[in-house]
C-alpha cells in the first residue's frame, strides 16, 4: 500500500486543529498542525507536505501571507483555504496567490475529505 499523503492542518482554533487533525489521522493521513502562520513557517522549514489546509484569519502572520510563502518555495505543495469569512473576494484572493480550493467554516467533514481526496489526485 503506498503511503498516505502528509498534510498539515494551520488553524488558530485549537478544537478545529484537532478535531480535523484526528479527522485525517482516521482516513489513513499523516498529519502535523500548527497554532499560526509563523508557526506553520517554522514547521515548513524543516519539513515537507503534499496538502497544506490554512486558515485565512489568524494573529501574527495571516493565511495568505503562508500561502505566498509556500508557494514561492514549494510551487507543487498543494493548499487549500479554511475560513470563516466566506466571502468571493478572499476566495478569488486565494485562486489569484495560488490555491487550490477555498473551503469556508464551519465546514461539512465529508465535503472536505472529498476536496481533500479531489485536489492530492489532481495532477
Amino acid at each position: 500500500m503506498p503511503a498516505k499523503n502528509r498534510i498539515m492542518v494551520v488553524d488558530d482554533e485549537e478544537a478545529l486543529r484537532v478535531v480535523l487533525s484526528a479527522e485525517l489521522e482516521g482516513e489513513g493521513y499523516q498529519v502535523t498542525s500548527a497554532a499560526d502562520g509563523q508557526d506553520a513557517i517554522n514547521i515548513l522549514t524543516t519539513k515537507g507536505f503534499d496538502l497544506i489546509l490554512l486558515d485565512i484569519k489568524m494573529p501574527n502572520v495571516d493565511g495568505f501571507e503562508v500561502l505566498k510563502f509556500v508557494k514561492d518555495r514549494w510551487p507543487k505543495t498543494k493548499v487549500v483555504m479554511l475560513t470563516g469569512f466566506a466571502d468571493l473576494k478572499n476566495a478569488i484572493e486565494s485562486k489569484k496567490l495560488g490555491a487550490e480550493d477555498f473551503v469556508s467554516k464551519p465546514y461539512d467533514l465529508v465535503d472536505l475529505l472529498t476536496t481533500v481526496e479531489r485536489v492530492l489526485t489532481s495532477a
